[in-house]
């Protein structure tokens, strides 16, 4: 229910900025004198920003399982995947969800994730490094790190997040591409056509990789923010100084991260520094280490 209120908020606060945005810049009657009505063009970027990260999310657990290969454990093999499945069956009950899918993929970094559309309906996959390179303790840790992304809604969270983001990007690129454009043509444009002129999509394109770029700070920085949340509840479901032992072997490793669009769900991600960090989806290990001890030192007092 919070989730749903902040969207909520977050959208009636996009919509009160962009109509003073308009009335103070006076956008909205040259909009109007291009036949461009914002009611319409914000609904539409809406539409096509939502329905994008939607589509994202629907498909995420398919994408997880052909991306990285995962194997869903059906029926145990061994005593590991009887062992892993049977840690997630306990750290889902405690967090009060649905059973998630179970699996395992190949690759030689330790690394875990975490997908799904719902929380009664998620994936949770580990790797084979991790499974033969991690104590039980610590990978009991890894395993309530996610259970806990699933159980807070993070991918839902996460894919409401980029829907407003992409709106803003869709939307601004056109309003700030008509003013350029009217600009540019001036009374040429006003006398011998009526719509966009030649360079108006040219101008959108390059305006909504620019506005991209910039607006996916937002969504990093909500990535980061919910890693730490996801550690802390690692920590109760399988004890502070597990999961600080966990990151703690992570960071000794020099793998390489998830690919691509999973690299997000992972529980290790790109280390950066400098400008290069306001687009880490994941903070420093040592930072989150650091927020693990702090958080037990405050719990002991």
């Amino acid at each position: 229910m919070k989730r749903i209120f902040l969207f909520l908020v977050t959208n009636l606060a996009v919509l009160v900025l962009i109509t003073i945005i308009a009335r103070v810049f006076n956008i909205d009657t040259a909009l109007a004198q291009q036949g461009v009505d914002m009611g319409s063009l914000l609904v539409m970027a809406a539409v096509i920003g939502f329905a994008g990260s939607f589509i994202s999310l629907a498909i995420s657990k398919w994408s997880a399982k052909h991306l990285m290969g995962v194997r869903v454990i059906e029926q145990p093999q061994n005593e590991a995947q009887a062992w892993l499945v049977d840690v997630v069956r306990r750290h889902a009950e405690r967090s009060g969800i649905g059973m998630p899918e179970v699996g395992i993929f190949e690759a030689r970094e330790m690394n875990a994730f975490a997908t799904g559309a719902r929380r009664d309906h998620a994936l949770v996959a580990v790797s084979t490094a991790l499974v033969n390179g991690m104590t039980q303790e610590e990978a009991e840790a890894v395993l309530g790190h996610e259970i806990t992304h699933v159980a807070n809604g993070d991918m839902v969270t996460l894919a409401l997040i980029q829907g407003v983001v992409n709106t803003f990007v869709i939307f601004l690129s056109r309003v700030i591409g008509t003013v350029i454009d009217n600009a540019i043509s001036g009374s040429r444009q006003r006398e011998e056509q009526r719509g966009p002129g030649p360079f108006y999509f040219l101008i959108v394109i390059v305006l909504q990789v620019a506005l991209g770029i910039l607006a996916n700070i937002v969504v990093m920085w909500f990535s980061r923010q919910r890693e730490f949340r996801a550690d802390e509840g690692g920590a109760k479901l399988a004890g502070t100084g597990n999961m600080i032992g966990a990151l703690e072997r992570l960071d000794a490793q020099h793998g390489a991260p998830l690919p691509g669009q999973m690299a997000a769900f992972g529980i290790s991600g790109n280390v950066a520094s400098g400008l290069q960090r306001l687009f880490m989806s994941h903070p420093p290990i040592a930072e989150r280490i650091a927020a693990l001890r702090a958080l037990r030192q405050g719990t002991s007092e």
